[in-house]
């Protein structure tokens, strides 16, 4: 294969299922770490900020740290103050980001009025109805929406959980509002991604388990795309996709082998 002088590794699904390591891929990212190869975890992950990632996975024993992720909140907030300075935004997410939301003015609790930008992060037991419902409102009352994905759901150690794109289509169909998704696979998060690293797309490869998401998405950003059978996989999806990975692997620990032409 052509060169590859960067790396971008979702991590869910990819290196880990429910934060436990998948076989081979603490050892798969030791051998990438000793080629001084550049690389970036690229995640929609809303429940952790980079630190507490970072924590996370150098506690079971991956050679990472903060300044190696790229989170979609941390994308979201650079958008957020790009195109709606000074906003007072509504938070419905699962998970505290709050720290890679640095710079946004998030409402609390006790915060009345209609918010300027309502901002989804992740699902979990925080989007029930009475949630639902008042985004809904604050949508009809003028609220611009920002989602930080679309991922329909993703792989946890019990089974598939329904996440964010599970409910999006509903509020933007209700409301006849459309959101400004600003996660994968988003161009302009896999452009940040690449501006992270310094690299070019033409030399940079990214690894998912999200065949759209992950995968696709980066492949119409000029990227190698390759798809790892753990995780969301799902033999029917990567069927019915509408383009073809440029590389599939049973796993993240076939990585480097991939790198080196072995496979």
């Amino acid at each position: 294969m052509e060169r590859i002088g960067a790396v971008l590794i979702d991590i869910d699904g990819v290196l880990t299922v429910s934060w436990k390591p998948l076989p081979g891929a603490v050892e798969a990212m030791e051998r990438l770490r000793a080629e001084d190869l550049p690389l970036a975890l690229v995640t929609n992950t809303t429940s952790r900020s980079r630190a507490a990632i970072a924590e996370k996975l150098s506690g079971v024993g991956f050679p990472i740290v903060a300044d190696d992720i790229l989170t979609a909140p941390a994308v979201t907030a650079g958008y957020l103050r790009a195109h709606h300075p000074d906003a007072r935004c509504l938070l419905l997410s699962s998970g505290d980001v709050r720290e890679d939301l640095a710079g946004v003015t998030l409402l609390g609790e006790g915060d009345t009025g209609t918010p300027d930008v309502v901002v989804l992060g992740g699902a979990g037991e925080e989007f029930g109805y009475p949630a639902l419902n008042s985004v809904f409102r604050h949508l009809q009352h003028g609220a611009r929406l920002v989602a930080m994905h679309r991922n329909l759901y993703w792989r946890t150690a019990d089974g598939l959980d329904l996440d964010t794109g599970a409910f999006l289509p509903g509020l933007e169909r209700a409301a006849r509002v459309e959101a400004a998704v600003t996660g994968k696979p988003s161009a302009d998060f896999f452009a940040t991604a690449l501006a992270h690293l310094g690299a070019t797309a033409g030399a940079t490869l990214m690894v998912g388990d999200d065949i759209e998401s992950d995968v696709l998405a980066a492949q119409r950003s000029g990227i190698t795309g390759v798809l790892v059978r753990t995780g969301k996989y799902r033999r029917e999806t990567h069927e019915a996709a509408d383009g073809t990975p440029d590389h599939v692997l049973d796993s993240f620990a076939d990585l480097p082998d991939l790198l080196e032409g072995r496979t």
